[in-house]
């Protein structure tokens, strides 16, 4: 299973391409609404999410409500293209430089001048629209078919906020995927704790009031993954490796850590690795989960725990100093609209890229063209681990 989106941050739309989702996987408009919806969520969001309201349209490779095993094309119109045809349109123009909005000076923090040395873009523009965060909203949509694979194998994840500017939420170890997502959906930061929560809006209200920005920690929880998922066999098989190269590659992510993460390098073994025991109505399973997981590049039947750290927005409305490429002279950076805090959606956008690996993973693992019969070796593959 692959995909790819195509679009630019205020072209006409943005488009995915879902490739190697198997037939009669039920799957609806809804399901992935669902995930756009929640996505533009999230207190510190800037007036974009005022301007859009994203909702997919399914061209391709669904038929009354099931996948058809072929590609599936999904569409995500840009309502706010209608104020830039004459920026962004796809039709020559017979003088460029007389199009308004051209950007020269690059932002720091952004891809804009590394893009422009890279592809000989003059206007920075051609770079910044594609290399905006509003992309994360394609792959949200590809995530969201993911998730609902998931879904329907007993599979559930969940994203929520652990820290932003440094303020940590407690941790709430024993809470089930049901608790995790009702109380990250009913918060407007995604946090699972409302102590922490309160704090975190009224730093996110004082960043913008500063004209600055604020970054944090996200945490993605999946629930009922059998052991096994991933292999020790090769670099490029190990699901930790895929996972992490897929956090970090999320717009303005920096770091990456599963269960105890970072922790580990501070602690003796007997207080990082996860005793092993068996019972006979759950077979094999940990006695604590400080790896988060996974071991060996596979998942150990214990829920999935992997964090992702964003550092906050580069686009400020107290630019930081750049350098204007056509004079060569000092100036302030370019403003474009942007967030004080995108945090709470980050996890949001985590969540949705994290349930891509893993459904990625099983199907390279349980090939199946007909997904009641993924489903159907699944269930056998739980038991016979169970038993073993």
């Amino acid at each position: 299973m692959r995909y790819l989106t195509a679009g630019e941050s205020h072209g006409k739309q943005l488009t995915t391409i879902v490739e190697g989702v198997p037939s009669y996987l039920p799957l609806t408009t809804d399901d992935i609404n669902e995930s756009l919806l929640e996505r533009q969520k999230g207190h510190g969001r800037g007036k974009r999410m005022q301007i859009e309201k994203d909702l997919v349209d399914i061209v391709g490779g669904v038929r009354h409500g099931y996948t058809l095993g072929s590609p599936i094309a999904l569409v995500i119109h840009n309502d706010d293209f209608k104020h830039w045809i004459d920026v962004m349109g796809e039709d020559p123009v017979e003088d460029p430089q007389a199009v308004r909005r051209i950007v020269s000076r690059p932002r720091p923090g952004h891809a804009d001048l590394n893009g422009a040395l890279k592809y000989g873009h003059r206007d920075m523009r051609n770079v910044l629209e594609r290399s905006s965060a509003r992309e994360t909203a394609a792959r949200v949509a590809a995530g969201a078919v993911a998730k609902k694979l998931l879904a329907e194998l007993d599979i559930n994840i969940v994203g929520y906020t652990k820290e932003i500017a440094g303020i940590k939420a407690v941790e709430f170890p024993d809470y089930t995927y049901e608790e995790r997502d009702s109380i990250s959906k009913a918060s407007s930061v995604r946090c699972l704790d409302p102590l922490a929560a309160e704090q975190m809006v009224n730093a996110i209200d004082q960043a913008k009031k500063d004209g600055d920005s604020i970054g944090g920690v996200v945490e993605v929880y999946v629930e009922g993954l059998p052991a096994g998922i991933g292999s020790y066999v090769h670099y490029d098989r190990k699901l930790d490796g895929r996972i992490a190269g897929a956090v970090a590659s999320i717009n303005a992510f920096k770091g990456v850590e599963f269960g105890i993460g970072f922790e580990a390098a501070r602690l003796p073994g007997s207080q990082v690795h996860d005793e092993i025991a068996w019972d006979k109505e759950n077979g094999y399973y940990r006695k604590t989960n400080r790896l988060g997981g996974l071991e060996g590049g596979m998942t150990t039947g214990m829920p999935l725990v992997v964090k992702g750290v964003m550092k906050p927005i580069p686009t400020l409305y107290k630019p930081l100093q750049s350098v204007d490429i056509e004079t060569k002279e000092p100036f302030n950076a370019s403003i474009e609209r942007s967030d004080s805090c995108a945090v709470p959606a980050a996890a949001l956008v985590m969540e949705h890229v994290v349930a891509f690996e893993i459904a990625k993973a099983i199907l390279e693992q349980f090939p199946h063209d007909q997904f009641p019969k993924l489903q159907e070796a699944i269930k056998n593959y739980r038991e016979e681990i169970r038993v073993f």
